[in-house]
């Protein structure tokens, strides 16, 4: 049995390589090891949650 769809959309982003290094310096300290993905899902819902753009 296959796993429930979820509400999801791929985009594609182009990133400078100085801010891919960054997020990968970043991810590296999570207890984790998020993938590049993940590590930029939690980015933008902590930015939306500090600036009160979350709904």
């Amino acid at each position: 049995m296959a796993p429930p769809k979820k509400d999801t959309e791929a985009i594609n982003l182009r990133l400078p390589r100085e801010l891919i290094e960054a997020i990968d310096d970043r991810r590296r300290v999570e207890p984790d090891l998020p993938t590049r993905p993940e590590m930029i899902r939690r980015a933008l819902v902590q930015w939306l949650e500090m600036t009160g753009s979350k709904s």
